[in-house]
């Protein structure tokens, strides 16, 4: 039996850095013995958001080449022109963190499909996803009508939901001491960790095994079996031609 390790992501839909991280991010959601849960910090929402100014918006396209250097994820010329250049809207996650709570109360096995949706409209087509009729066009697209019917006209209870999740991100920062995203906390119960979102940036192998409490030792030794496995697979495959 696959002993499994609960993943707690905390994030924030506005981040480059968690954008940056989403490829390495996506390998651990694919993995059966890991439990993913997502939890928007709203970091960037409510008292965190901010006007997007020249002075920020600079920073902020120079803070996304170096973060594209390092994951080779895209920050494309339009997200530059049309996003970093537009100074009518706020830097602002609230609304897109509340579409992401709608999702999770309509279509929950979905959610990160629709996060990667979500930052893909930003940082590569340039869109605005602090507009709610943006987000809702994204999640019809990817077939999510009921969050996105949810997300049009937020009742009391998804208000709710999203404040609760902010609220219980909140705790989990305060508990390990995180003062920034993208960070993971991974275990189960009393038993669980932080492991900071930098190691989403390095080797997969040495990630899952701070995630899963495997010794980094164990995890070159699981490296080193795969290479060999794929030696001896070209080499039968050099051999039978």
């Amino acid at each position: 039996m696959i002993a499994t390790t609960h993943i707690t992501y905390l994030f924030d839909p506005l981040c480059g850095w968690c954008y940056g991280a989403s490829a390495a991010f996506e390998k651990l959601v694919a993995r059966p013995d890991l439990v993913i849960h997502l939890a928007p910090t709203g970091l960037f929402a409510g008292v965190g958001a901010r006007p997007m100014d020249d002075g920020f918006a600079a920073y902020a396209w120079a803070n996304d080449q170096r973060i594209s250097r390092l994951s080779g994820q895209t920050f494309s010329g339009v997200y530059q022109r049309d996003v970093l250049g537009d100074r009518t809207r706020l830097f602002d996650s609230g609304p897109a963190t509340l579409a992401l709570t709608a999702v999770a109360a309509t279509a929950p096995d979905r959610e990160f499909e629709a996060l990667k949706a979500i930052q893909r409209a930003r940082y590569v087509d340039g869109r605005d996803i602090t507009d709610v009729s943006v987000l809702s066009d994204v999640l019809r697209v990817l077939g999510l009508r009921k969050a996105a019917e949810r997300l049009t006209t937020p009742a009391d209870d998804l208000i709710a939901a999203y404040r609760k999740r902010i609220e219980a991100a909140h705790e989990e920062m305060r508990r390990f001491g995180v003062d920034g995203v993208p960070a993971l906390i991974a275990g189960v119960e009393e038993s669980r960790r932080l492991v900071p979102g930098n190691a989403l940036f390095g080797s997969h192998d040495i990630l899952v095994a701070r995630l899963t409490g495997l010794s980094l030792a164990a995890a070159w030794t699981v490296k080193q079996r795969r290479v060999l496995v794929a030696r001896r697979s070209q080499k039968q495959e050099m051999d039978s031609r």
